[in-house]
């Protein structure tokens, strides 16, 4: 039989959601994640700094929404990241092979935006399997 249910995420060790969506959302055995920018959910506000403190901000708040659903990285599939300068790429990139705890590499797509919101640098977005 299969699972058909659908529930929300909801922790406060990451930021809040800003608009009309949740934490992420657990369908069945997958779990979406919405796209993370570098809010610090004790304080709701931008972290100070370059593309290096905001990138570290949103691999944090991921870490916690994951956690709150009882994963860590390794369970993540599939991920998406928006940036608004592909400058940014390398630093990015780094950081993101270091924070992930896993041996087989999730699918992921990088690509350039012209904003997001609050204007920050980055945005991600992934999926992960329970």
């Amino acid at each position: 039989m299969t699972d058909t249910t659908i529930s929300a995420i909801i922790t406060e060790n990451a930021p809040a959601a800003i608009g009309p969506y949740s934490q992420a959302v657990v369908a069945g055995n997958l779990v979406y994640l919405s796209g993370q920018i570098p809010l610090d959910p004790n304080s709701g506000q931008l972290v100070s700094g370059g593309i290096r403190a905001q990138t570290e901000q949103v691999l944090h708040n991921i870490d916690a929404i994951l956690h709150a659903c009882g994963l860590t990285s390794a369970r993540i599939v599939k991920t998406e990241v928006y940036l608004t300068d592909m400058g940014d790429f390398a630093v990015v990139n780094e950081l993101y092979a270091n924070w992930l705890d896993t041996e087989v590499m999730p699918a992921r797509h990088v690509v350039e935006v012209s904003a997001l919101p609050r204007q920050v640098s980055i945005e991600i977005a992934c999926v992960a399997m329970r």
